[in-house]
């Protein structure tokens, strides 16, 4: 069963002057892209603001969106991270903050070997490993055909 059909939107976070999370924005944000009938929203994704936020803020913001979603639409959590340990521990603590699926980067600063590869796939990001899509960065990855090839086995 997919997550969902159709098009997720990823957010941007946005921040006050002193760099904290602007919350009214955000809520403004989510809200504005629900009336606009998106489909599904992703919070904290790997090309926006997450990789600059601390654990704290990063999980924050996941359950600040699912709790103004209220589930009229998925909420799916960027939980990728160059640490497999970190990227274990968000997904984990975004599913129990009510995220409905993750978004997984493969480790992206360092080039993951196919061996390396292969053990990040099989790590138990959520219960349901049908409700996360792991993906890579071409350019990062040393194995991308079998790497696509074997997440698509995984994923939906």
């Amino acid at each position: 069963m997919a997550i969902y059909e159709g098009a997720g939107v990823a957010l941007i976070t946005p921040f006050k002057a002193n760099g904290e999370v602007n919350y009214d924005k955000l809520e403004e944000i989510v809200e504005e892209q629900i009336a606009g009938g998106t489909d599904a929203i992703v919070a904290c994704g790997t090309t926006g603001e997450a990789s600059t936020m601390t654990h704290e803020e990063h999980l924050d913001v996941i359950k600040f969106v699912c709790e103004v979603t209220k589930k009229r639409i998925p909420v799916i959590a960027g939980t990728g991270s160059n640490c497999t340990e970190t990227a274990i521990y968000l997904s984990q603590e975004a599913e129990k903050n009510g995220a409905d699926g993750l978004l997984v980067v493969s480790p992206y600063y360092n080039k993951a070997t196919q061996k390396g590869l292969t053990f990040f796939r099989s790590c138990k990001f959520r219960k349901d490993p049908n409700a996360s899509l792991q993906y890579h960065r071409k350019n990062r990855c040393d194995h991308p055909a079998c790497y696509h090839r074997s997440s698509l086995e995984k994923c939906r």
